[in-house]
């Protein structure tokens, strides 16, 4: 997360271009919300699969995240009007688009304020959310604006153990869809790739992060 928040200020200084990033988590964490100061204290001791589970804070708000059994993804642009709720939509829509060309129908969630109160993301969802037809929440995004840019980054929950869940939250885990197994990470990812250059009218070039690169990211955490 700390890439995404270099590649933020990176794009608002004109430095880099738009970027369009997916990853995983190893070993599994928890990311807190920017202002999320209060967690259960035992958090810090989590472990899984004999693995201590790394506790984060991202750069951008909302409530904290179980990364494990996930695929997070993250934009980073600019020259987007309007609203916070207007950009989300903006950007949402290659998410919609792209689990519609895989056969799976995404909405908005509709939660009010009250989420504030439920530590865990993926308990309620806001408009800033997007659910399957029964209503549970598949992708839970945040987001962060420095200037004209913007960072937009969530996580798409496709194979959480409901134990590690419900140790984490004390809460009784509702299971998301089971999806076909030809809907795996890479056919999402591509899936995602084509509907995010239709939806924004660019073309992807495939480039990693270099030596110096990495370095200027460790010196900026």
């Amino acid at each position: 997360m700390a890439v995404d928040r270099w590649l933020l200020t990176q794009h608002e200084s004109g430095k880099h271009p738009p970027t369009l990033r997916f990853y995983t988590w190893s070993p599994p964490a928890i990311s807190l919300g920017y202002h999320q100061r209060q967690y259960p204290e035992f958090w810090q001791n989590l472990t899984w699969n004999g693995e201590k589970l790394d506790l984060v804070r991202r750069p951008t708000g909302g409530r904290a995240v179980l990364h494990q059994g996930d695929l997070t993804y993250s934009v980073v642009t600019s020259g987007l009007g309007g609203n916070r709720l207007d950009v989300y939509a903006k950007m949402c829509e290659f998410l919609i688009q792209g689990w519609r060309s895989l056969g799976v129908d995404l909405y908005y969630g509709q939660a009010g304020r009250g989420y504030i109160h439920n530590p865990n993301c993926f308990g309620t969802a806001t408009g800033a959310d997007l659910v399957l037809a029964d209503g549970s929440k598949l992708i839970g995004s945040a987001q962060l604006r420095k200037g004209d840019a913007v960072l937009q980054h969530g996580s798409m929950r496709l194979n959480p153990d409901p134990d590690l869940f419900e140790k984490v939250f004390n809460q009784e885990f509702f299971g998301s869809e089971k999806f076909p197994q030809t809907i795996n990470q890479e056919t999402i990812i591509n899936a995602l790739i084509a509907a995010a250059c239709d939806c924004f009218a660019m073309e992807i070039e495939v480039k990693p992060l270099s030596e110096d690169e990495w370095d200027m990211i460790l010196d900026y955490c």
